[in-house]
């Protein structure tokens, strides 16, 4: 969506704020030893707290009310008796709904200690949002992003899954710009507008560009099992730069 007055962007940073909040307190609440479902039960409880509802459960009937995925998983991880153990590699996906607008974020992290491979993927993943987020402004080409997005994670000796996006959102959770891809394609002539909403989301990989579907109908995994790491919010574009709101 574009973002035209104050109210808009008022509602736009109250559900912000709220699913940040549950992405934060959710990943603190994770222990070795629970299981998925346990986590989600807290997302819920959470969202009660927040008095918003989860936009997974009410836009698609998905079976949880936040997506949580472990190592070979990359995104919409059904919540179940899957134990969370020590070492794993986690993706929490949280969004919600509140008045009527929408937030999406997420963030993958390491449960207790981990190997080499997935700690450095994740310090690969914080180099390569802030280099993406340089290039978010008001005029600036979207594909600026995505180059940049590439760009830095091949300098850390990483790869970007391609047929996963970042979106529009707003009053809707998907909105346009319909795909904000996570490499560069030199036809993508779109520029980012003064108001526009984004959940701006590189996903980066070990080794796989490309992901499937589990065959549960919702999760998305590597065929390789590769790793893969996650980290989105949900922005607002201003003429003085990227506003995150989440």
């Amino acid at each position: 969506m574009i973002a035209t007055n104050e109210e808009e962007v008022r509602r736009l940073k109250e559900i912000g704020k709220i699913v940040g909040a549950i992405r934060d307190e959710m990943i603190l609440q994770t222990k070795a030893g629970m299981t998925t479902k346990e986590l989600d039960t807290y997302g819920k409880s959470l969202f009660e707290k927040y008095n918003a509802t989860s936009a997974p459960i009410s836009e698609y009937n998905f079976p949880g009310y936040t997506c949580i995925s472990i190592n070979e998983e990359v995104a919409h991880g059904i919540p179940g008796d899957r134990i969370i153990k020590d070492g794993d590699l986690v993706n929490i996906d949280v969004s919600g709904c509140k008045n009527g607008f929408f937030a999406d974020t997420g963030k993958s992290f390491i449960v207790g200690k981990s190997g080499e491979v997935q700690k450095n993927l994740c310090i690969a993943m914080e180099e390569t949002y802030e280099a993406g987020l340089k290039k978010i402004k008001v005029g600036g080409k979207i594909n600026g992003l995505s180059k940049a997005v590439q760009r830095t994670a091949k300098q850390h000796g990483f790869k970007v899954i391609r047929n996963l996006t970042g979106h529009g959102i707003g009053t809707s959770l998907h909105e346009y710009p319909d795909h904000i891809l996570n490499y560069f394609d030199p036809w993508d002539n779109r520029l980012f507008q003064e108001g526009m909403v984004i959940a701006f989301e590189p996903f980066l990989s070990t080794k796989a560009e490309y992901i499937v579907e589990k065959g549960d109908g919702w999760t998305f995994i590597t065929e390789d099992n590769s790793f893969v790491v996650q980290k989105e919010h949900t922005i607002l574009i201003t003429k003085e730069g990227p506003e995150i709101l989440t």
